[in-house]
């Protein structure tokens, strides 16, 4: 049962959005759709809705909602930092007044920049280095939870996968020379792992750091090429999906460079996640997303914004093959976890029938709630709250809630991974 001091800690939230240029516009948008039911602001139908973000980040914070006696403008930031229990000791001890997730929900249209988020380690120096774009010295590992179909590409393909590349895309090996392609196409896997990532890093660092006129011309070579060749034979999915960048991002170094990594399409409830250092492009669909609180992003490609390519080419893993995809498990008949490797975040979809009920148990960390479809009732200790769509909830730890429905609820809950609070002990 919810302990008392934390029944009037369960608090209503208003996210933030960003408009990024890459969101999906107007009231198609599920970030709008939730916008609008999250605060009442009015939704501009030529406007991209990219992220809707729930949680303490400076880039981005949620406020307390009208109605609690707080006042309209206090931050959850500032409320947790005057209000530290909320946490429960062991949050507070690890990682001190603040939350260790942020909570979002992502409408992609066009393809985000080729990225990776650097480790704690990293992006401590480049917060030193260039505050200007790093605005932080935490990592960023992150997961994705498809609501849609949602595709990405993601980590690097398989060494014999990169062989046949270097051998079908002639436009690859003018950019990055045939001494780094022929480096690539001799190893023998017996050559050992550190060879292998060695002529890996070398081969996609000279495609990376090709000019843009090198660029622009071999791109609009490989253009013309499967123009022709798609007259003869079907184009594969990756070279499809090549030219679809293409018309996004004419000219751009990124776009031949997808040929480097996996392309992941996951159904709805199927969820990826990524760690430190590993690169990745989501490119269409919505999702709900959680990651470490951090925004740090190095990009190299399909973007407008600031490159750093040497950092990113520098800083990454290098791992190759397919990533591992969390179908999650079942915590109830109606909850469904997704527990990454991470101890800052875990994700439970809660799709509740109409007349059902369902529990979620008190445990020793904070939790966000976001009722993303339907109504339904909230139930901590003896007070009862109506919850609508596009409702944002923070709840303390130890509190337990009792949610019940006479429609069909389907909501989201972010929180400290669980493996952390049985590692802590």
């Amino acid at each position: 049962m919810a302990k008392a001091a934390n029944v009037d800690k369960v608090k209503r939230l208003r996210g933030w959005v960003q408009n990024y240029d890459w969101g999906r516009c107007g009231a198609e948008a599920q970030v709008a759709r939730l916008l609008a039911l999250n605060s009442g602001a009015e939704v501009k139908p030529d406007r991209p809705y990219a992220e809707f973000w729930m949680g303490t980040h400076d880039s981005g914070p949620s406020f307390l909602a009208d109605g609690y006696g707080e006042g309209q403008n206090v931050g959850l930031k500032e409320w947790i930092r005057n209000n530290p229990n909320v946490l429960g000791h062991k949050v507070l001890e690890k990682w001190g007044p603040d939350l260790p997730f942020l909570f979002k929900v992502l409408s992609v249209a066009t393809a985000l920049s080729i990225q990776a988020h650097p480790d704690k380690e990293l992006a401590k120096e480049l917060l030193k280095l260039k505050p200007n774009l790093y605005k932080d010295g935490n990592h960023k590992p992150e997961m994705a939870l498809a609501i849609t179909e949602f595709r990405a590409l993601c980590g690097f393909i398989t060494l014999e996968e990169l062989k046949g590349v270097l051998v079908d895309i002639p436009e690859i090996v003018e950019l990055v020379g045939n001494a780094s392609a022929k480096q690539v196409l001799d190893i023998d896997k017996q050559d050992g792992a550190e060879k292998v990532k060695y002529a890996l890093r070398s081969v996609f660092t000279q495609l990376m750091s090709a000019s843009k006129e090198m660029a622009t011309k071999s791109i609009a070579k490989l253009k013309s090429r499967l123009h022709v060749e798609s007259q003869l034979r079907c184009l594969t999915e990756k070279e499809q999906l090549v030219l679809h960048l293409e018309k996004q991002y004419p000219g751009d170094i990124g776009v031949i460079s997808a040929f480097f990594f996996n392309y992941v399409k996951l159904n709805p409830g199927e969820a990826l996640y990524l760690g430190a250092n590993e690169p990745h492009a989501y490119l269409s669909g919505e999702c709900i997303e959680c990651m470490a609180t951090s925004d740090n992003v190095v990009r190299a490609g399909l973007t407008p914004k600031h490159r750093d390519i040497q950092t990113l080419c520098s800083m990454l893993t290098y791992k190759q093959g397919y990533p591992d995809i969390l179908k999650g498990f079942p915590l109830s008949p109606y909850i469904t976890r997704y527990l990454p490797p991470f101890e800052e975040f875990e994700v439970d979809c809660c799709i509740l029938p109409k007349g059902a009920s369902t529990v979620f148990p008190a445990i020793p960390g904070p939790s966000i709630f976001l009722v993303f479809l339907g109504k339904g009732t909230f139930r901590i200790g003896s007070r009862e709250d109506i919850v609508t769509e596009g409702d944002v909830l923070f709840a303390p730890s130890n509190t337990e809630i009792t949610i019940t429905t006479s429609s069909e609820l389907q909501l989201y809950r972010a929180g400290v991974n669980s493996r952390f609070f049985h590692t802590a002990l």
